[in-house]
Order: structure tokens, then C-alpha cells, then sequence
């Protein structure tokens, strides 16, 4: 319960932090008709910069607390069972492979919003 309430503090946080940064790329120029277009552009770079900094952010976040839970379980594990800590072990690498593949697409998608979109 202490881990999930620390999660929801850690997310409440981020989501805090994130929505105080917006105003930062808000401009109080008056856009020209030769300008609009460059500020356009500089608008939607600054929201993509924001969008792969969100989903790097929390994939990271989601997939440390994913992957300690898993090995705390891990170690009650072997410690209850000392027996079958290689099968124990084995199944908590291929889970840890899982969380980090799901981490690298994040990675991937952010790059794709940032260079593609």
C-alpha cells in the first residue's frame, strides 16, 4: 500500500510539473503574417519535445518501480524456496527482459513523434 500511495505522489507530481511547463513556450507577441508560420513550426517542435519528454518520463518511471517489484518478489521467492531459486531466477530475467523491451518501444515512439510526426 506505502508503494502504491508513493507512485500516485510520484505521478501526481510529474502531472504537476508538466502542466507548469506549457506556459513556458506561450509567446505574448502578436504573430505577423510573415511569422506565423516559423512560430507554427516552433509551436509544434515545443509540443513534440514535450510529448517524447512525457513518454520517456513515465516509461521509465513505470518500468524502475516494475522491475524492483519484480525482483523484491524474486528474493521473497528464493528465500521461501531455496530449492528452486535457478527456475525462480530464470523466470524473473525473462520478466525483466519483457519490462525493458516495453521501456525501448517507449523510446522508440518518442523518437518517432519527435522526428516523423
Amino acid at each position: 500500500m506505502k508503494i502504491l500511495k508513493s507512485v500516485l505522489a510520484i505521478a501526481l507530481a510529474a502531472m504537476m510539473i508538466l502542466s507548469l511547463c506549457v506556459p513556458v513556450f506561450a509567446d505574448g507577441n502578436e504573430p505577423t503574417p510573415a511569422t506565423t508560420e516559423t512560430q507554427s513550426e516552433n509551436t509544434v517542435r515545443d509540443y513534440k519535445a514535450i510529448a517524447a519528454a512525457a513518454i520517456i518520463g513515465l516509461a521509465a518511471a513505470a518500468g524502475a518501480i516494475a522491475m524492483a517489484l519484480t525482483i523484491m518478489k524474486t528474493i521473497e521467492g528464493i528465500a521461501r524456496q531455496p530449492e528452486a531459486a535457478s527456475n525462480i531466477r530464470s523466470a524473473m530475467m525473462l520478466g525483466l527482459v519483457f519490462i525493458e523491451t516495453a521501456i525501448i518501444y517507449a523510446l522508440i515512439v518518442a523518437i518517432l513523434v519527435v522526428f516523423v510526426l
